[in-house]
């Protein structure tokens, strides 16, 4: 075993210590090094790591999930801390009953808000399937944070977060 050990250390400190670097058998020299290469860039390839979207059903292709999230029944804290890039958006809202989850803060875009320096979300939740306790108001809290960036602040004078009984707004000093 030693024999060996020591046979297969010294053939190798005489293989590498000889033209090896340089030789065609050794695998890194089997392709040439790196040169730079123009690219064509088309309009298509605007997109080029987002694989295309096939017409059909594949075989293990899911179909759409549905969308099964119901405004919150009551929001009861709008609150807008600045950061550097932006700010984040806050809010906490009691649901109808406990086991809400999914909590989400949806964009809602119209022509109106934007020409009016409005951004107005819907705040989402999901309930389960089956019947839940409706609980005390501290165990149907919830709430969601979202961060907007400065380039989307622009021009809003108007933060509106909507629920199913009421709406908060924060208005830009």
């Amino acid at each position: 075993m030693h024999k060996s050990l020591t046979v297969l250390l010294v053939s190798t400190f005489i293989l590498s210590s000889c033209g090896w670097r340089d030789s065609r058998v050794n695998p890194s020299n089997w392709f040439g090094s790196s040169n730079s290469a123009p690219v064509e860039v088309s309009a298509d390839d605007a997109n080029a790591l987002v694989p295309a979207q096939r017409e059909g059903t594949g075989l293990f292709q899911r179909p759409d999930a549905v969308d099964t999230s119901v405004p919150i029944a009551r929001i009861d804290e709008l609150r807008i801390d600045p950061t550097p890039s932006g700010a984040i958006i806050l809010v906490s809202g009691t649901a109808i009953r406990q086991g809400a989850f999914d909590a989400r803060l949806a964009r809602v875009d119209s022509e109106e808000n934007t020409k009016n320096g409005v951004m107005e979300f819907s705040f989402r939740v999901n309930y389960p399937e089956y019947a839940t306790y409706q609980g005390t108001e501290r165990s149907r809290m919830v709430s969601d944070a979202i961060n907007v960036t400065t380039q989307e602040l622009q021009g809003i004078r108007l933060v509106r977060v909507v629920g199913a009984q009421n709406a908060l707004e924060s208005r830009r000093r």
